[in-house]
């Protein structure tokens, strides 16, 4: 997904994350902004050519819904930004997490232990 999104992109990713899915109309009227049905119809477009968001006909419009969750999507994003930034400086970003968790406070450090212990399928 390298490319950034602009504040549109990410409005209406916002938007059908809350909503679930919508046409050209239901997108541009639940977004509220001085923008033309045009202008959400082409940008939807280009998430869906991305892979933001599934799409499919029915009648004579088609309707949007996001090809991956919030989470999923932050996630993924995140991935990209460490990556990029750090050049495959895996030590430093995990020391990055380990202080992020631990300034966080206890309960929080006890979640990534926790995480941890989950995706080595270990009983804690």
């Amino acid at each position: 997904m390298r490319t950034p999104l602009g504040e549109l992109e990410l409005a209406i990713l916002d938007w059908l994350w809350t909503h679930g899915q919508g046409d050209v109309k239901a997108v541009h009227d639940g977004l509220a902004r001085d923008i033309t049905p045009n202008t959400v119809q082409s940008t939807l477009k280009r998430l869906h050519e991305k892979g933001l968001l599934l799409r499919e006909k029915v009648s004579h419009a088609f309707f949007y819904a996001p090809g991956l969750s919030r989470a999923e999507f932050h996630r993924q994003v995140l991935g990209e930004i460490v990556e990029d930034l750090l050049e495959g400086q895996l030590d430093m970003v995990l020391a990055a997490f380990v202080d992020l968790a631990e300034r966080a406070g206890p309960e929080k450090l006890e979640r990534l232990e926790r995480m941890i212990a989950a995706r080595r399928g270990d009983q804690r």
